[in-house]
């Protein structure tokens, strides 16, 4: 395989890697949200915040962990017919079957860059891609304010805590975005088998 492709691999992988292992440990923040969520009901006014906050987490472990999930090769997969194949076999099927998930995770992207531009106030007349640049060049020109003259009014959530959406929105961006280049990385792994080739 061609050194940029090498390159690439260990490249995503590496940063995946580090970013699933620290997503792992967002199970027990969870835990303990959830478990301040049960005190708090029971012995004082319940917490307004902790019931979304878990959902943030668990968001943010999931879309940040699947990345990770697919490099180990410890995702959820139907073994009845798969897992009697010869690894070149599986490796043929897989480099054909993961374009349907770069595709698939491809229109998530594409929604999720829209639905995070919308929850940071992206104006109805300007498309997500043009507003990002545009928030860019006046974070780069004007710093904090300069971003915020760019943006408009702000989605928050309609519950009684009313947080704003756009971090958790950010985060699932940067976990589909992850995930597109851990499956292309998946790709050039699969090729490297069939050709008999370590990488």
């Amino acid at each position: 395989m061609p050194r940029f492709i090498r390159s690439y691999v260990k490249t995503v992988e590496a940063v995946n890697y580090r970013i699933g292992r620290m997503a792992m440990y967002l199970i027990f923040v969870l835990m303990a949200v959830l478990l301040w969520s049960s005190i708090s009901k029971t012995f004082f006014n319940p917490a307004q915040w902790t019931l979304e906050t878990a959902q943030f987490i668990m968001v943010a472990y999931y879309l940040l962990g699947g990345p990770y999930s697919m490099q180990l090769n410890s995702h959820v997969r139907m073994d009845l017919v798969y897992g009697s194949w010869s690894i070149k076999t599986k490796a043929w099927v897989d480099a054909f079957t993961i374009f349907g998930l770069i595709f698939y995770l491809g229109v998530l992207l594409h929604g999720a860059i829209g639905s995070t531009a919308y929850s940071l106030g992206q104006p109805y007349n300007v498309g997500a891609y043009d507003f990002f640049g545009q928030l860019i060049s006046g974070f780069f020109s004007g710093g904090w304010e300069g971003a915020k003259d760019v943006m408009g009014h702000m989605e928050r959530s309609a519950t009684a805590w009313r947080p704003y959406l756009w971090p958790i929105k950010a985060i699932a961006t940067l976990g589909i975005f992850l995930m597109i280049l851990q499956a292309v990385a998946v790709f050039f792994k699969d090729i490297a088998t069939i050709r008999g080739e370590e990488l």
